[in-house]
């Protein structure tokens, strides 16, 4: 009898949860849920996972994570199917019974592609941010811990106020295709830099290997997003100066750790400081631009501020 290949079995196996999920049991991989694919990681490496589960400090930074995964998800799903996270199966109430908060979007949302190559990419960053939701609520099930729900999530007013501050009458980031990588532009690069500053704060190693693949990915998007705002020429590049600028002044920060596509005159697709390392950002400064002011515990995209322990 052939003895199965794994890479061909790898390769034939759904990429849903559950495909992923048999295919480690049966390769001897998985252990408890999706905890068990982080402290895989670390064994892979050479390097033995903690035993201990996450800390009280590393749920609260998990959940502070997930509810900025469900404005990335929400705004890259309407923008590619015009549905939600409900119709892509994922859930999003809490673990305690609390309701997802409503998501306030333009009615027809999907985004008229004109390139196909630019809808190709939107699509594929609408799984990854839909995964991440995914995964994160998984790693908190599978250690007990409470998972919140989506908070409330505007993507009408939040984006026309932002409009105002760059220039703009308004700013309807499903407009065009252009108009909606501006509109992820400014998710990604605060993305990044809040999985660099939540580092510090893990103490888990498990919990930090998933958060590191989460930063990543998350850097992988902005670098598209960026490369292709870049190509759009000098007129949307000015655009995003200016929006770089607006999260600049809400980060309250005197380092520049926002940068727009333009540096000194030369291409700047990836934002780094001296050393040539991502910035990192903390909760207060992610929360300040998410809300749109500084020292706000709401506001924005999040109208009635975020969901979990670290809101303000």
């Amino acid at each position: 009898m052939k003895t199965p290949n794994i890479i061909d079995e790898l390769t034939q196996t759904s990429l849903n949860h559950v495909g992923r999920r048999n295919f480690l049991r049966k390769v001897g991989l998985a252990t408890a849920g999706t905890a068990g694919l982080i402290g895989m990681a670390s064994s892979a490496h050479g390097e033995t996972p903690q035993s201990a589960g996450p800390t009280g400090t590393d749920v609260d930074v998990l959940n502070f994570a997930l509810n900025l995964e469900y404005l990335e998800a929400e705004y890259y799903l309407r923008a590619t199917t015009g549905q939600g996270l409900e119709t892509a199966g994922v859930d999003v109430d809490s673990s305690d019974g609390q309701q997802g908060g409503k998501v306030f979007v333009k009615a027809d949302s999907k985004v008229p592609f004109n390139t196909p190559a630019f809808e190709d990419y939107a699509n594929e960053i609408a799984s990854d941010e839909t995964k991440h939701v995914r995964f994160i609520r998984d790693v908190l099930k599978a250690n007990g811990a409470k998972i919140v729900a989506r908070p409330e999530i505007n993507l009408l007013k939040s984006f026309n106020t932002l409009g105002t501050l760059i220039g703009l009458d308004s700013f309807d980031p499903f407009a065009n295709e252009v108009n909606f990588l501006l509109g992820a532009f400014i998710f990604e690069d605060v993305g990044v830099t809040a999985y660099k500053g939540a580092a510090p704060l893990l103490t888990n190693k498990g919990v930090l290997i998933g958060a590191a693949g989460l930063l990543s990915v998350e850097a992988y998007h902005a670098s598209i997003v960026r490369t292709l705002l870049y190509a759009q020429g000098s007129s949307v590049r000015g655009l995003v100066k200016q929006i770089s600028g607006v999260r600049q002044s809400l980060d309250n920060s005197k380092v520049d750790k926002d940068q727009g596509v333009v540096r000194n005159g030369a291409a700047n697709l990836v934002p780094t400081d001296g050393d040539g390392l991502t910035f990192s950002r903390t909760t207060r400064q992610v929360l300040n631009i998410v809300y749109g002011k500084v020292g706000a515990s709401e506001g924005l995209f999040f109208p009635k501020g975020l969901n979990g322990a670290i809101t303000k």
